[in-house]
């Protein structure tokens, strides 16, 4: 309690109280005199779902080398052609087949004391890949690498419309948000009178897979790609007011 007296020697008195559990909620009585509820209680409570990938992003393509522009250019078209052809035969449509990265960079040498010296090019053509049947991932690369994909950057997880799982976190973390306003209430001796707002924040978590590899590795079996679980979770603020 801390009494404050102005200069007309008037005394205001303000009463404030707080509980601050690991989960930070703070519990407040405001003045008689404020716009704001007399008595507040600020919870944040998080929930997560967990939820099997329905879809899968491949980035990979074509890097080629060669002495001049043109030809590492004319190599890299001729590779990247097979690629395509073979995400065709695997039934991918055009739609889900992006380019994400092309270029064509100078390749030179550095020798002690000299001037550097150029030795070639090198092309690079590199793309996103959707694939929505989980099943098919591993073969997609191996088609892709057998036609002349020899970069693969990474494999990253996703579920394609998230809503009712973030529904669900929702509802399970404002559940638990009202419980604990009814347990921190009832051990003051109050009891909850109403919401008076509501936030939150809501994050997917979907795990990169990183996939690096050479042609000559994909020789020996099948690529086996796990798609394992995501988490998706829900945070909600909420502010309730407090009643004797």
């Amino acid at each position: 309690m801390t009494i404050v007296k102005p200069l007309a020697s008037v005394a205001a008195i303000a009463l404030a109280f707080t509980a601050i559990p690991a989960t930070a909620q703070s519990m407040q009585h405001m003045n008689h005199n404020s716009i704001q509820p007399e008595t507040t209680l600020n919870i944040s409570a998080t929930s997560s779902v967990s939820a099997a990938p329905d879809i899968a992003y491949l980035s990979g393509g074509v890097t080629t080398e060669a002495r001049t522009a043109a030809e590492a250019i004319r190599q890299n078209a001729a590779d990247m052609a097979g690629v395509y052809a073979a995400l065709e035969r695997a039934g991918l449509e055009e739609a889900n087949i992006q380019t994400s990265n092309f270029s064509l960079n100078p390749r030179y040498n550095y020798p002690q004391n000299s001037e550097r010296v150029l030795v070639g090019y090198t092309a690079s053509n590199q793309l996103r890949v959707t694939v929505r049947d989980m099943d098919k991932v591993g073969g997609v690369i191996d088609a892709m690498v057998a036609q002349g994909g020899n970069t693969f950057s990474g494999v990253q997880f996703g579920v394609e419309d998230p809503s009712e799982l973030l529904d669900e976190a929702r509802r399970d973390a404002m559940r638990d948000a009202m419980s604990r306003a009814n347990l921190f209430a009832d051990v003051s001796g109050l009891s909850v009178a109403r919401i008076v707002t509501i936030s939150e924040n809501t994050q997917s978590a979907p795990s990169p897979q990183p996939v690096m590899m050479r042609a000559a590795a994909m020789e020996a079996a099948p690529t086996q790609i796990s798609g394992g679980e995501l988490s998706f979770s829900a945070t909600v603020n909420v502010v309730f007011e407090l009643e004797d």
